[in-house]
């Protein structure tokens, strides 16, 4: 697949559609605070805005789409209910706006997640179904209990109301604060990447838009560098929620033609990363929230004399984790 100027043309979501989804979900999600670090200008050399999807309802970007996607079923879908599988944070997502919309949600979730997301998951109503992420495949027990259950699958990326949902995050950061040079986003299976890259791309035309995965898990990486979608075995890293082997079937086109370049970083950078955050700017961050702000504070991508955006994705990280995560940073 060759890149382009616009991924209008592939038959994909489009900005117009994240603008609807932008209306759908207005007084609903938070409309979540920009916050700047003169510690982190800095160190970079740069201005860095950080878009804090951490306090966002459910503790992540990730309520926006899935807010979106519910929103947009028809009625008899809505009484039926919807299945989901998710590390955590699409699944917390899923279940909290289907409580809002009175929609049942049965969420797949790995036997390895986060206790505080299951809990989390099942404080907003949703029945989980735990699987082996190293054993099972998780898409094939969505499409089970979907065919069973008459449920509506609503995955966690590869979903056109989803993406649109999380380009929300990205529009609303660039209406905030103006056009940008760089666009940082982290990469799981790249909705929130494909999301920003048409709010991005509509509203700030000559920013770099790069994604951010962890070292251990890059195939989102070597996919956009080879053109086609290369599959891996679940990544080992602290990074639970870019945990994923493969980008979507969707969001990849979308990636491909609008997104500048693909760079990792490791857990030891999440960590100290996480750290950053904790004492300079007194806000909890889960690892794969920290991905794309590593990127910029560990010169990973080059910031210098940059205006900066960069999506803080996610808080939803277990207290017990987060106090070792902090002291091994400082061991």
């Amino acid at each position: 697949m060759t890149s382009s100027n616009s991924a209008d043309s592939l038959s994909l979501p489009t900005y117009d559609d994240v603008i609807a989804a932008s209306q759908r979900i207005e007084g609903i999600a938070h409309r979540t605070p920009v916050l700047t670090s003169r510690t982190a200008d800095e160190r970079t050399g740069a201005r860095l805005f950080f878009k804090a999807e951490n306090l966002q309802r459910g503790g992540a970007f990730k309520f926006r789409g899935a807010y979106n996607a519910i929103a947009r079923l028809p009625q008899d879908a809505k009484i039926r209910g919807v299945v989901a599988f998710s590390s955590g944070n699409h699944a917390q997502a899923i279940a909290y706006a289907g409580q809002l919309q009175n929609v049942p949600s049965v969420i797949i979730m790995p036997k390895d997640a986060p206790a505080m997301k299951v809990a989390a998951t099942k404080g907003y109503g949703g029945e989980v179904v735990l699987y082996d992420r190293y054993t099972e495949d998780r898409e094939e027990i969505g499409r089970r209990l979907s065919a069973e259950r008459g449920l509506t699958l609503i995955p966690p990326y590869d979903h056109e109301d989803v993406i649109v949902g999380q380009g929300t995050a990205t529009k609303e950061l660039i209406e905030e604060v103006g056009p940008l040079d760089l666009l940082l986003v982290c990469v799981g299976g790249g909705g929130l990447l494909a999301g920003s890259a048409l709010a991005a791309r509509a509203l700030s035309p000559e920013c770099r838009i790069v994604g951010v995965e962890p070292e251990a898990g890059n195939d989102a990486q070597q996919s956009f560098r080879s053109g086609t979608i290369v599959r891996i075995p679940v990544p080992v890293t602290i990074a639970d929620g870019a945990q994923t082997t493969y980008i979507g079937q969707k969001t990849f086109p979308i990636i491909r033609a609008l997104a500048s370049d693909m760079v990792t970083v490791t857990d030891a950078m999440l960590v100290d990363t996480m750290r950053f955050f904790a004492e300079r700017m007194k806000i909890v961050v889960e690892p794969t929230g920290c991905l794309a702000a590593a990127a910029a504070l560990h010169g990973i991508v080059p910031c210098e004399g940059k205006r900066v955006g960069i999506i803080i994705s996610g808080g939803n990280v277990d207290p017990k984790a987060y106090a070792g995560f902090l002291s091994d940073a400082m061991a």
